[in-house]
């Protein structure tokens, strides 16, 4: 055979194991038997060694082809990707479907509710039809690139139905349960320790440098999201563009109120355990994509989308001691510690109790039988006593009136559920303070863990973190466990992290209420460490999700003369703060409302934009309002605009005023 040949033979014989792949991974449907499937692989392969110049990145045979790697690159997401907030109970629902409506009130809901796979989001991007990313979600902003390792998900296509300069689907990897037992028996063969569940195991396989490791894991994938603009409408619409793109979907159903949603959950728990897969809940969408956009985002959640998840897994264990643990900010919190018991594969051996307050809701005591449940991956609850079990031997928890770490004062600030330790100086809140400091959202020194931090402070080497940008060569090597490498990459590493963005160093200042989304909503706004520090209260309420306990706690923390201390030593021992982009606020006085369907921007592109500019968005309309934005269909907006003589503009008009 030719090379001419050879070329249509590769072509055609590419299209039919495509078609095949996709009957047998996503359709589950197979047309032919697995001989003649590795027949025609076998062909594919050959003549591609034969002509390797003929190879494509998307053919069949490259599923596995990538080198292990050193490490994974970053890569930043066009569009943040977000998670969702809980909720286990209908009244939950009822609730949150209260909080949305107010937001939209002359909106009718409905809703597409779908299966909340247990396991790990990805972002792929396609160009012309030819997958050429797929990264994690890391923080949302910026996630890992592991490409190679999703490459060889079969349920992944290589190409696309369908030929578009750039399209980005978001879904979940996951690992099924017969995939998982297999790996597992393997694992009991070679008496290495199980893996917990699949989920994590999941995760781990697509975080391994070596693609073949994760090829040998069996992994799965289901889309949920259609990032691009294909036309879609609903969310209903856009799993169906996801299906005739070569996509899985999982189970889901349009659904015209909660009661349908309700029905949805209890059919699916009742055939959970027959499903191949874990899940843990259904996901609800507000079904109207224009809707779901116009209700926006909080913090790291989409308002328009909630998890409903299945009750959580519970379980009854001892309490043998409830002991204390102190936060960065002081905080104290009574954490149960366990007789040791497994609930969903892990071991537990400690549950949070909160605060005094619920500790007295419980009535609980060391000694009780407790019911404990776990949501997630988090720290389990205590959620009941089984008081029948008393034996009169238990004793009850008393909050106490001194610090246990440093001895100072234990206060209730008024209002507040949380006891504080008062005392500024406490060693262990320093310590506490230096660990976030350095953490990876922080300014990310590698190599700087807690066990170093205690050594260093217990050597009088820092007491706050601007002492470790003051550490020199000389003050490491004298220490245990540091010989001459290990010192050397220290203060290599700490030199390297002194140039470092405003959001990231707001957020290791450690500030009460200040997460991490707060601090990137900080730096854009104000744009500069020394506005942040001046602005006045009301200032600080006019950015987006700062509220007013929010803004109180900033400005306590800014006028500290033991921070502003911290601040100047940190500036004066070399660290360079980023400059960020901060354009001219000539929107200044300006009030806009969105309505419709913009096609540049998202709504929430839209409200940034307008508010770097010193603009104010308004949800509603009236007389006070400089301008309405109208997109493609507006509504009730538009019309009031009308009869109250706001200008109205269209989407070209604001982005030349942005």
């Amino acid at each position: 055979m030719d090379k001419q040949a050879a070329k249509k033979r590769i072509s055609k014989l590419r299209d039919v194991i495509n078609h095949h792949s996709y009957q047998y991974y996503v359709l589950d449907n197979p047309e032919v038997n697995d001989a003649t499937w590795d027949s025609l692989k076998d062909e594919l392969f050959e003549l591609e060694q034969k002509y390797p110049d003929l190879i494509k990145p998307d053919s069949p045979t490259q599923r596995v082809s990538g080198k292990a790697l050193d490490k994974f690159v970053k890569v930043e997401h066009q569009k943040r990707m977000l998670s969702l907030e809980d909720v286990f109970y209908y009244q939950e629902l009822e609730a949150w479907q209260e909080r949305i409506q107010k937001l939209v009130p002359s909106e009718k809901l409905d809703y597409f509710v779908e299966l909340k796979i247990d396991g790990f989001a990805i972002a792929l991007i396609y160009q012309d039809g030819v997958l050429i990313q797929g990264a994690t979600r890391g923080d949302g902003q910026t996630g890992e690139d592991v490409t190679q390792n999703l490459r060889t998900i079969n349920s992944i296509p290589l190409r696309l139905k369908i030929n578009k300069k750039e399209i980005e689907i978001r879904g979940e990897v996951y690992m099924s349960q017969k995939a998982f037992e297999k790996v597992n028996r393997q694992r009991a063969k070679d008496n290495l320790p199980l893996y917990a569940n699949p989920r994590n195991t999941a995760a781990g396989s697509i975080r391994q440098l070596d693609p073949k490791i994760a090829a040998s894991r069996q992994l799965d994938f289901m889309a949920y999201d259609l990032v691009t603009d294909l036309g879609q409408k609903t969310h209903q619409e856009e799993h169906q563009i996801l299906k005739s793109l070569g996509f899985k979907t999982t189970q889901d159903q349009f659904s015209p109120n909660l009661e349908g949603i309700s029905k949805f959950r209890d059919k699916i728990s009742r055939i959970r355990k027959k499903l191949p897969y874990q899940i843990d809940g259904i996901v609800v969408n507000v079904n109207k994509i224009s809707i779901f956009n116009k209700l926006g985002v909080v913090g790291r959640a989409p308002r328009g989308a909630i998890a409903f998840k299945f009750s959580a897994k519970e379980t009854t264990t001892i309490i043998e001691d409830i002991v204390i643990q102190i936060g960065r900010t002081g905080a104290l919190t009574p954490v149960a510690h366990l007789k040791p018991v497994r609930l969903s594969g892990t071991l537990i051996t400690r549950a949070t109790l909160h605060n005094q307050d619920e500790i007295k809701r419980l009535d609980v005591r060391i000694g009780d039988t407790v019911i404990i449940q776990r949501a997630g991956d988090v720290i389990p609850d205590v959620v009941k006593v089984v008081k029948e079990l008393r034996t009169g031997q238990e004793k009850k928890f008393i909050m106490p009136k001194v610090c246990p770490a440093c001895g100072g004062k234990v206060v209730r600030p008024q209002g507040e559920v949380v006891y504080r330790c008062a005392n500024l100086e406490c060693g262990l809140i320093k310590r506490k303070e230096i660990i976030h400091f350095v953490s990876k959202k922080a300014f990310n020194i590698d190599g700087l863990g807690p066990q170093i931090i205690n050594q260093l402070m217990d050597q009088g080497l820092i007491s706050n973190p601007a002492d470790l940008f003051s550490l020199s060569y000389g003050d490491l090597i004298p220490l245990e466990r540091f010989a001459e490498k290990a010192a050397n990459n220290l203060i290599k590493a700490i030199e390297q992290s002194k140039e470092i963005p405003l959001a990231k160093f707001i957020f290791a200042l450690g500030i009460r209420h200040i997460g991490e989304e707060t601090a990137i909503a900080l730096a854009q706004y104000f744009g500069s460490l020394e506005k942040i520090s001046k602005v006045s209260f009301n200032q600080l309420s006019q950015v987006e999700d700062i509220g007013q306990v929010v803004a109180k706690s900033i400005r306590e923390w800014f006028n500290s003369k033991r921070n502003q201390v911290l601040i100047n030593k940190l500036l004066k021992s070399g660290v360079v703060i980023e400059k960020v982009q901060i354009f001219e606020k000539k929107l200044t006085g300006l009030t806009f409302v969105l309505t419709g369907e913009l096609n540049k921007l998202t709504r929430e592109e839209a409200k940034t934009k307008i508010r770097m500019l010193g603009g104010d968005v308004s949800g509603s309309v009236s007389k006070q309002t400089s301008f309405i934005v109208a997109g493609q269909n507006p509504g009730s907006k538009y019309e009031k605009a009308k009869k109250l003589g706001v200008k109205i503009i269209n989407e070209k008009e604001l982005l030349a005023k942005i």
